[in-house]
């Protein structure tokens, strides 16, 4: 038996590892369920492509009318949410202690989510240590990025854990924030309003989901979102529509990423965006945060009344892209808490 994080779980009675005090012990309901994936002729017959997993837990006093939907990074999966690397609470234990109920997500063809190439498609490269430690540990942040507190060569226990969790991408970028825009928006139909948190490569998604489901997501929360608008990740893809790489609704209409890229900000209109609020979250030690503003300016164009929440200049430093996982999560979580439950009309 083992916990969340791979780590040997307690005996009967003993104290769980590295549970923070400030993350009270929850009386929850908890289950599962998957969106199916639609039916395609295969070799053997026929087959699903592309289920979502969905884990869901509700705590017994459930604070918040609206729920949130946690969805992962590119290569990670629902885990990501569930658990920080030094095992310590997950951002979703944090969300279920104050009184939110939770949906995390596998994004189609990741963790719990069924792949068969035959059916998603061909995959992108195996995640390497060397993209970890770029993304998430970069040697060059090393001095001011205290929440990494492992290593950064494998056999390091804390970096192995976070590898081991990491798999492909689809190899067509496009298409798979398609696919996930897809399962999200029927997610929603089956559950209702939600507020999304998205994180890294799960962002696209976040925009996509809006753009179909505008009346049924209440508001983003987009954790190191990708970008910059248009970058071109060498081996991945480009976010050619402005934020997303698989195509968004604009008004006027823009029907070609060269006719986005073109238009005037101000032209820029998603309508499925409009008056949705957004909040876009970057630690003090990560690259994504060198972009952030940009990300919310084509936000704010695109008709979202977006803001950012730098950690630091809410007393939360260290911290690099992998936010949810680095020592210390439930510091990293708590100005997201804070800012969920006075949009909530609460405080805490």
């Amino acid at each position: 038996m083992s916990t969340g994080t791979g780590r040997t779980a307690p005996r009967a009675g003993a104290a769980a590892p590295h549970r923070s005090p400030d993350v009270p012990v929850v009386a929850s309901r908890r289950g599962h369920f998957w969106v199916p994936g639609d039916t395609v002729a295969v070799s053997t017959g026929t087959a699903q492509r592309g289920p979502m997993f969905v884990q869901w837990e509700a705590p017994e006093q459930l604070r918040h009318e609206v729920p949130l939907v946690l969805v992962h990074g590119g290569g990670g999966q629902g885990t990501d949410w569930l658990g920080a690397l030094d095992g310590g609470p997950g951002w979703a234990q944090q969300f279920v202690a104050a009184g939110f109920a939770v949906y995390v997500v596998d994004r189609p063809g990741h963790g719990r989510s069924p792949y068969h190439p035959e059916v998603i498609g061909e995959m992108g490269a195996p995640f390497s240590y060397e993209a970890a430690v770029g993304l998430f540990a970069p040697p060059e942040r090393a001095g001011e990025q205290s929440a990494w507190a492992w290593g950064r060569e494998p056999g390091d226990d804390g970096l192995d854990q976070l590898v081991a969790a990491f798999g492909p991408l689809p190899a067509d970028l496009g298409w798979s924030q398609e696919l996930d825009a897809d399962r999200l928006a029927r997610l929603l139909d089956r559950i209702g309003p939600a507020v999304l948190v998205t994180h890294s490569a799960g962002g696209p998604v976040g925009w996509l989901a809006a753009d179909r489901r505008p009346e049924l997501v209440e508001a983003i929360v987009a954790v190191e979102p990708m970008g910059p608008a248009f970058v071109e990740f060498p081996g991945m893809g480009a976010l050619e529509w402005g934020l997303t790489a698989a195509p968004v609704t604009y008004d006027p209409p823009l029907g070609s990423p060269q006719a986005v890229r073109a238009a005037d900000p101000a032209d820029r209109r998603i309508p499925g965006l409009a008056g949705t609020e957004v909040l876009v979250v970057t630690g003090g030690s990560s690259a994504f945060a060198d972009f952030a503003d940009d990300v919310v300016t084509f936000l704010r164009d695109a008709g979202a009344p977006a803001e950012r929440l730098h950690l630091p200049d809410k007393g939360v430093h260290g911290n690099g892209h992998g936010m949810l996982l680095e020592a210390g999560a439930d510091r990293a979580c708590a100005p997201v808490v804070r800012w969920l439950a006075e949009r909530d009309g609460r405080t805490i």
